[in-house]
């Protein structure tokens, strides 16, 4: 499983905000099989990307919207 995975990350369709610009301060999300999503920095895309679920996912997004992580 684990080596699905990591071919599975190796040739994800990562993308990024177009309100992010090109400063490299920048998160990258990527879809996956079984409704999984990646989550990498574009600082070092070398390292391990975090997956999560869909769902996971879906409520950070939700917070994000309600402003539930404004500081």
């Amino acid at each position: 499983m684990e080596l699905q995975l990591n071919e599975e990350l190796a040739t994800a369709a990562w993308r990024k905000s177009s309100f992010s610009g090109d400063n490299g301060n920048c998160l990258e999300v990527a879809p996956l099989s079984g409704g999984r999503v990646g989550i990498r920095d574009t600082e070092a895309p070398e390292q391990s990307p975090f997956v999560v679920s869909g769902s996971v996912w879906a409520a950070f997004i939700d917070g994000a919207k309600k402003g539930e992580f404004d500081f």
